[in-house]
């Protein structure tokens, strides 16, 4: 709930109207809880390979936690030292270019950390696939809903399907050959869907 209200707040001090938001992952999930709890706030929805409910991560997530861990106890100065030891951990090129977008250069050292804190984000590992809306008939939002799922991913199995028709009765389900990663992994087939939504009238 703390992100959706992070989100809510942004939209708000920087006065935006009616915004359409888009989310991957966890950034799903916070998409549709702000959909849920201010209906009125946003245009349209795009959630991307995430469904409104409860869900254990993979074990991908705290592998990729433990590389970045071994990344910055190396003290590493370039981005390619990075991937060597990421290479470790994970195989995609796409998805390691990916994590490594939140490696940075620590103002008061010479060395590369990440921005966020791992300590942090390992300890809210086994909660980060819940979902605080469970009844449908309490919370839904009526707007353009897309929902866009990796093929390879479990994360939009088919038994969930009637669980986001009910949250969002006007979703459209599109399909892109990809894992879990679907803007890394097929960035112009994850471009052209959501074009291709934003311009559908609401």
């Amino acid at each position: 709930m703390a992100m959706a209200e992070d989100v809510e707040q942004f939209v708000a001090r920087h006065g935006l109207t009616k915004p359409t938001l888009i989310g991957h992952s966890m950034g799903a999930k916070t998409a549709m809880t702000v959909a849920l709890r201010s209906p009125g706030l946003l245009d349209k929805l795009v959630a991307v390979d995430n469904a409104p409910i409860d869900a254990t991560l993979k074990n991908d997530f705290a592998r990729y936690v433990q590389g970045m861990r071994k990344i910055e106890e190396a003290h590493v100065k370039r981005q390619s030292e990075a991937d060597e030891i990421l290479k470790h951990y994970e195989d995609s090129l796409p998805i390691r270019q990916f994590l490594l977008t939140n490696l940075v250069r620590d103002a008061s050292s010479t060395f590369l950390k990440f921005r966020l804190p791992l300590r942090i984000l390992a300890a809210a590992l086994d909660n980060m696939g819940d979902f605080p809306f469970k009844d449908p008939d309490v919370a839904r939002f009526e707007g353009p809903a897309l929902f866009i799922r990796g093929t390879k991913s479990h994360y939009i199995a088919d038994d969930v399907i009637p669980v986001i028709g009910r949250f969002f009765p006007r979703f459209e389900l599109r399909d892109i050959e990809a894992g879990h990663w679907v803007i890394s992994e097929s960035p112009e087939a994850f471009r052209k869907a959501v074009v291709e939504f934003l311009q559908e009238p609401a």
